[in-house]
């Protein structure tokens, strides 16, 4: 006699309180009479098929857990601790620029909320966008992810910003009155000072993650 598993001692336990029997139960699931106390008493078949095993579950209004099945592992954007930041299909260009007219994520980063409580982002609404070329180094180099807090889009900072339909990845300060200005870390790249209505501020860049 094999081993009496753990789901294997439930249905018997679960029969006995139906006050059933194994060939009963085998014969509701179409098999042969002798199928569930062979399962039982020899351990053949090692385990139930799915169909069958769901079967008994919903006659005796268990889970199927309790006959073998394997729990479902919750995934990362069905947990309450989790919280999945979209990466967009678009670069945020610190260089020459780029173009795109839509914003639809492609993917997503997934963080726990205590990490972004941590980092002073929980309630920011956030987005993953990569950065291209070199005009922010060394704060931001090409190849980066950012993460672009659009609730912040007021203030000074290292900001998203769109020019038309470029992307930029620049400090942005006052200027003159209406007037703003976009500077680049690298000195190599001259400021841009623009009317405050040609500049659409999209975030501000709040973390920064990269290969070293």
């Amino acid at each position: 006699m094999a081993d009496m598993s753990p789901e294997r001692a439930r249905l018997v336990e679960l029969t006995e309180k139906s006050r059933t029997s194994l060939a009963s139960l085998s014969s509701m699931l179409g098999r042969n009479p002798s199928y569930l106390q062979q399962f039982v008493r020899k351990g053949s078949p090692r385990k139930l098929e799915e169909a069958d095993r769901r079967r008994l579950a919903e006659f005796f209004g268990v889970d199927e857990v309790e006959l073998g099945a394997v729990p479902a592992r919750p995934t990362l954007r069905e947990s309450e601790d989790f919280v999945a930041v979209p990466r967009l299909a678009l670069d945020a260009s610190a260089g020459p620029g780029s173009f795109s007219a839509e914003e639809i994520s492609f993917d997503s980063f997934r963080f726990s909320r205590r990490w972004l409580r941590e980092m002073g982002l929980d309630g920011a609404d956030l987005s993953a966008i990569r950065v291209e070329g070199d005009s922010m180094e060394p704060t931001l180099r090409s190849g980066d992810e950012i993460f672009v807090d659009r609730n912040k889009r007021v203030g000074e900072g290292v900001h998203v910003v769109r020019i038309g339909d470029t992307l930029h990845v620049k400090q942005v300060q006052a200027s003159a009155p209406g007037r703003i200005a976009l500077i680049s870390a690298n000195e190599a790249y001259a400021p841009i000072e623009l009317a405050r209505e040609e500049v659409e501020i999209i975030g501000r860049v709040v973390w920064k993650g990269g290969r070293i």
